[in-house]
């Protein structure tokens, strides 16, 4: 058993599934060292929310199949229905709703071959950088335990990073796959709108900000689960361009020289550590090694409207949510249905007018469309992943005074005059200052990824952000490839994996 413990924290998912389609690996053995793993180490990082390992043993088949035949898997606990079980959304009420059915994506995940052991931790409703949910309480960064892994699939990297699995699934609205990627030195890829399913039961998320994938320790993991599962479904409302190439062969090539633009200046004017900077300078010198062209340069985009746009959707997609979860209560929501948090901003949903939400959404058409523009003079843009490192698990919870402000305007309906006293713009504003460079690829739905080249001072990894025009996750999975082998982390493992 030791030895295939050594193996799965030393082996990538395809490695593993290879290992067990050729036999030199039992895929019983590798899924009860992966429980065994999970069941030693979870308890002091908290990702999985859900075990499955009972279903996981019924459903293991005798000769597994795939490409990742066999492989330890996890989804996260959000836009991932496995069938019989809650997907919670790390909330009360939806924890306790088992789904009718799988859906697309999870279906496709098992066309792979993994082997699904439970489900990760999440944010509430996923409107959080951290993953602090009431519900399960915090996940743990497995770097450092009093840091967070991010959010909103804090989960999902943090068990990847522990060890636990290779490879699992997750979710990006505005930085949800990429953000927990760099805090915890993984790979992860935000694919194009339209380009991955999420029938049947939804035909967007988030406006079409939202896609799902995966995060894992190797590029050659995210392309291959990225071959598996593109590719619309019925009723899908977008339908992004042909696959040309298998992303896995795309990997296995350097791409040929590119313009690459860059800059380290938040969008929405605020500060952005030094250690950040300094990751996208020395990501632009291995660039250029490369030969790369690399130019500073941005496009041309109003960072603090685009900003407030999208935060006029988040406010506004809260309140369907909260109006849907009354809808499946017969009731109207209180505290001990929701976050008092997510309460809050549903209230403020409520507040915005049809004309802003429609006036936010056109600032995003044409934002979609400057990136256009933008792309046609380089290939692809360069930026730190995070402006901050990773925070300290409960930093940013609201403070008793502000928790007191949030109950006193829920229950007089007051939240238009907390508005004016700008409590809300003070909390948004803390927590985009550290995040401010993701969004821009969903509202635009185009690709970007998180590259963990860097590392801070103090040991924790750090991500660079590179993003690409519509369409071309190929161009931006080609340069992972050469970059991963230029300047190789597979082998950069968090002091708790080493366990």
């Amino acid at each position: 058993m030791a030895d295939v413990d050594d193996l799965l924290r030393t082996t990538d998912g395809l490695g593993l599934g290879a290992a067990v389609r050729s036999g030199d690996l039992d895929a019983d053995e590798l899924l009860d060292t992966a429980i065994a793993r999970i069941e030693r180490l979870d308890p002091q990082i908290n990702s999985v929310v859900h075990r499955l390992f009972h279903q996981a043993r019924l459903a293991l088949p005798d000769r597994p199949h795939g490409l990742f035949a066999g492989v330890p898997f996890l989804l996260k606990d959000m836009n991932c229905d496995y069938e019989g079980v809650p997907t919670s959304r790390g909330n009360r009420v939806y924890n306790t709703i088992p789904m009718p059915h799988d859906n697309e994506l999870v279906r496709r995940f098992r066309m792979a071959g993994v082997s699904i052991l439970g489900k990760t931790n999440a944010p509430e409703f996923g409107l959080q950088a951290i993953t602090e949910p009431e519900l399960f309480g915090p996940t743990r960064n497995p770097w450092n335990l009093d840091r967070t892994p991010g959010g909103s699939s804090g989960g999902s990297a943090a068990a990847v990073a522990a060890g636990l699995v290779p490879v699992a699934a997750a979710g990006d609205g505005g930085g949800s796959i990429r953000i927990p990627a760099s805090y915890c030195g993984l790979f992860g890829l935000k694919p194009s709108r339209g380009r991955m399913p999420l029938g049947p039961d939804i035909a967007e998320s988030w406006f079409g900000a939202a896609q799902s994938l995966v995060v894992s320790r190797s590029v050659r993991d995210t392309a291959a689960m990225l071959d598996a599962t593109h590719g619309i479904d019925a009723g899908a409302p977008y339908d992004a361009p042909p696959v040309q190439t298998p992303y896995l062969d795309v990997v296995a090539s350097d791409p040929r020289p590119l313009r690459i633009a860059f800059s380290a200046e938040s969008p929405i004017g605020t500060d952005v550590h030094r250690e950040n900077r300094a990751a996208v300078d020395q990501a632009a010198t291995l660039l250029e090694s490369l030969g790369h062209e690399v130019v500073e340069a941005t496009p041309n985009v109003d960072g603090r409207a685009l900003a407030n746009a999208y935060i006029t959707m988040y406010f506004g997609d809260v309140a369907a949510t909260i109006a849907e979860m009354e809808t499946v209560l017969g009731r109207k929501a209180t505290i001990g249905d929701a976050e008092i948090g997510t309460l809050s901003l549903a209230a403020i949903g409520r507040t915005i007018s049809a004309g802003d939400f429609a006036q936010a959404l056109r600032l995003w058409g044409k934002t979609s469309r400057s990136m256009g523009e933008f792309f046609t003079d380089v290939d692809l843009y360069l930026t730190p992943t995070t402006a901050m490192p990773p925070v300290e698990v409960g930093e940013l919870t609201p403070s008793s005074s502000e928790t007191r402000q949030m109950r006193a305007a829920l229950r007089l309906h007051a939240w238009k005059a907390v508005l004016k006293t700008g409590l809300i713009d003070d909390i948004v504003e803390q927590n985009l200052s550290r995040t401010p460079f993701t969004q821009l690829a969903n509202i635009s739905g185009i690709p970007a990824m998180s590259v963990p080249l860097g590392t801070h001072s103090d040991g924790m990894p750090l991500g660079v952000h590179v993003i690409g025009p519509y369409g071309r996750e190929d161009r931006l999975l080609a340069l992972a490839g050469q970059l991963e082998r230029a300047a190789p982390w597979f082998d950069r493992i968090s002091p708790l994996a080493a366990h």
